[in-house]
């Protein structure tokens, strides 16, 4: 079962005896799934396991789910906001499914976006924090996808909450999306809402009740506009330019609906629109499909996300030009409660260099 078929699945989209009953079955199996993480979590709470502290502060930005809740513009973000306060920042991140010896496309896309910040990929993320510091000279640090992983010690706890599919269907995995039972919003510093421009304001005044069931800090609400087009030679151009025609349009993202909106909130012409899983690595026969079908589909121009764009790594498809959205990232509401919080890790930054002189 691929990818989409298991989220049609556990969705409910999937109608039918046999795919209610598959419901039933993965629903057993998220109770002794919660017991694990319950128990792992209790571990480091009660100093069972041993947490790590870096030389320098931490930010780990993370989620409560599966899939793409947009760690990645959010990161860069926080990146550039650092590096506008004259404070030296690097990535840390596991590097989940990365070729051997390669960075995966999450960091290539980091590298796009914030060519001036070292990005260290490594499952062992407590030394990848000292050959930051002692290698990079990072003064802060930003741990990407952090927010199970509790072995280093962080600052500050920012956890992403996609206004779409904001509980990962109401599950733990595999019944759901969910990683922890939302109880573990508790841990949270900041929460941030993200893609709220996709939803309406009841679903959003919804959301914010339910995270203030477990957090008394009001949530931060972001979007991310699309800002132009990029393609693999560097090159950019208006979106503007695309209105009108006909688009094949394909991603291997953790949340395509999400990137299908998008577009279409943009007024383009999706002629056709393809899945592929997430973080998914196109090899020579997926190409010589995609160029079939975007010829077949009569497109004009195809159309990716920005991950997409650095594993293909080509400017069209036999002659379709191939173009990625770029985009940034808006608050929308909360930005004196995310301002406050990072400027208190700047002086905390400050303090440690202090306190080393």
């Amino acid at each position: 079962m691929n990818e989409k078929n298991f989220r049609d699945l556990i969705s409910g989209k999937t109608p039918g005896l046999g795919p209610t009953l598959a419901r039933g079955g993965l629903r057993l199996l998220s109770p002794f799934y919660s017991c694990g993480v319950r128990l792992r979590n209790a571990g480091f709470h009660f100093g069972l396991h041993t947490i790590h502290r870096a030389p320098v502060p931490v930010v780990s930005i993370g989620n409560l789910t599966t899939g793409g809740t947009g760690k990645t513009p959010f990161a860069a973000f926080l990146a550039h906001w650092f590096r506008d306060h004259d404070r030296q920042v690097c990535f840390l991140s596991r590097g989940y499914r990365a070729e051997s010896g390669q960075v995966n496309d999450e960091a290539r896309v980091l590298e796009q976006l914030c060519p001036d910040v070292p990005h260290l990929q490594n499952p062992n993320r407590v030394a990848s924090a000292q050959t930051a510091v002692t290698q990079f000279n990072a003064e802060l640090l930003i741990l990407d996808d952090g927010f199970q992983h509790r072995r280093l010690h962080r600052d500050l706890d920012i956890v992403l909450i996609d206004a779409v599919n904001p509980w990962g269907y109401g599950y733990l995995l595999p019944r759901g999306l969910l990683r922890e039972p939302r109880t573990g919003l508790r841990r949270a510093d900041v929460v941030v809402i993200t893609r709220v421009d996709q939803v309406d304001e009841d679903r959003l005044a919804a959301i914010r009740q339910q995270i203030s069931q477990y957090t008394p800090v009001e949530p931060v609400e972001v979007s991310f506009p699309p800002m132009r087009l990029i393609n693999a030679a560097g090159q950019t151009a208006e979106i503007n330019s695309l209105h009108g025609l006909p688009l094949a349009v394909f991603c291997g993202i953790g949340n395509p609906t999400a990137f299908q909106a998008a577009i279409e909130t943009l007024g383009l012409t999706i002629a056709a629109f393809r899945e592929f899983p997430d973080h998914h690595p196109y090899g020579n026969d997926d190409v010589t499909q995609l160029k079939r079908w975007a010829a077949d589909a009569n497109a004009s121009a195809a159309l990716v996300t920005q991950k997409d764009l650095v594993k293909l790594d080509m400017t069209d498809l036999d002659g379709v030009p191939l173009w990625a959205l770029e985009i940034g990232c808006k608050i929308n509401r909360g930005e004196e409660t995310l301002s406050a919080a990072l400027n208190r890790l700047i002086q905390s930054s400050t303090a440690s260099d202090s306190a080393e002189a």
